[in-house]
């Protein structure tokens, strides 16, 4: 079957749209394919504003989420495969969705080949 977290993840986002909440996402930076601005990375993790006020153009795609956006006043294209996504989530109250390795493509289910899989704790950033 295909990978269920880009589903998920527009899902969520449609959600936390609908209700007047800004969605953030808390992205793997370790990975060579994201490209996001290296001067926001903190612990190889970023977290990312998707609302639609915040981006523009942006791409919700099975492999790949794709936008623009601005730092600190500068024009910036942002991307990087879904499976670096560890969460999605609304700002105001934390609410959202936690994917583990599994869902991010690292094995079969959420307890691949007895080992357990690590959540990423989730600090709210104001």
């Amino acid at each position: 079957m295909l990978p269920s977290q880009p589903y998920l993840l527009r899902a969520i986002y449609e959600w936390i749209v609908d209700n007047e909440m800004t969605p953030y996402v808390l992205v793997n930076a370790q990975n060579d394919e994201v490209q996001v601005p290296l001067q926001y990375v903190d612990n190889g993790k970023i977290v990312l504003n998707i609302a639609p006020r915040a981006v523009s153009r942006l791409e919700l795609g099975n492999n790949e989420i794709m936008f623009s956006a601005r730092f600190s006043g500068n024009p910036t294209e942002v991307s990087f495969p879904v499976s670096s996504v560890m969460a999605i989530y609304a700002k105001e109250n934390g609410q959202g969705m936690v994917f583990n390795e599994a869902e991010n493509g690292g094995g079969d289910g959420p307890n691949t080949a007895g080992k357990k899989t690590k959540k990423p704790k989730l600090k709210l950033v104001k």
